[in-house]
């Protein structure tokens, strides 16, 4: 078994698209729409094909009470990018681009070289170095 993809509920999926595209090394498939539902989506596929995020919208998705990434549910989405150089490389890259840096770059109490992000959409992402 494995894990084919994640999903993630946006605001603004062309603007969260474009985070993903442009920041991590990721194919974007052809844009989804259903009319009857309102709903559209994107498949972000990473290199091997053996991952993906799907990003969806759609009107009337509610907002949590709580911070992103400290209520019960999936609390954030890491991602391997690299080396360490490529963590703090990308961090600086993010931060200098005006995202916000959660975390890091830092070496995690088990021993993962890692720094956060927040996407445009608020969701918590590591950058994880090998």
């Amino acid at each position: 078994m494995k894990i084919d993809h994640i999903a993630i509920w946006t605001d603004d999926i062309e603007t969260t698209r474009d985070f993903y595209l442009t920041y991590f090394d990721v194919t974007c498939g052809n844009k989804y729409v259903n009319p009857i539902k309102n709903f559209t989506s994107y498949f972000l596929s990473f290199g091997d094909g053996n991952a993906r995020i799907e990003l969806m919208t759609k009107p009337g998705i509610e907002e949590t009470n709580g911070k992103r990434g400290f209520i019960k549910g999936l609390a954030h989405l890491s991602i391997t990018i690299g080396s360490k150089k490529d963590v703090d490389s990308l961090t600086e890259r993010l931060r200098t681009d005006g995202y916000t840096i959660a975390g890091g770059p830092r070496t995690s109490g088990d021993g993962y070289y890692e720094s956060a992000v927040l996407d445009p959409e608020g969701n918590y992402i590591e950058l994880l170095g090998e």
